[in-house]
């Protein structure tokens, strides 16, 4: 399961955009897909990927967050060589400028996603 990039771990909760499971795998990534932070978590503790890619959903009932992706930068905090790319949706860029003002993110990417741009930054 060993790939020459090593692994990325897509966090897919919502996914309003296409498979990038097979661009990932184009790029030389090993690709793990877990469809809630609940078990990315415990996914990143053990996988310790290369790459985490992952959605930014505003969640306005959170009283000290703003997005259960801020569990998911909890960990990553704590592996220094994983790289993160987030999708967001431009009209909730104010709340997620509030995160990216308090976490490491590789790359930003709005709705809908550019192919070649995804490429980019997992190049980069």
């Amino acid at each position: 399961m060993n790939s020459p990039r090593g692994t990325l771990l897509a966090i897919i909760e919502i996914g309003a955009y296409p498979n990038f499971a097979p661009l990932y795998q184009k790029l030389g990534y090993t690709v793990v897909i877990e469809r809630s932070v609940r078990k990315a978590i415990p996914a990143l503790k053990q996988l310790v990927p290369a790459v985490v890619v992952a959605e930014f959903n505003y969640q306005s009932d959170f009283r000290d967050r703003t997005s259960s992706l801020e569990s998911v930068f909890s960990v990553v905090q704590t592996l220094p060589e994983t790289k993160v790319i987030v999708f967001y949706d431009t009209e909730q860029a104010h709340q997620f400028d509030k995160l990216r003002g308090r976490f490491p993110i590789h790359a930003a990417l709005s709705y809908p996603i550019d192919p070649v741009k995804l490429e980019a930054a997992l190049a980069g």
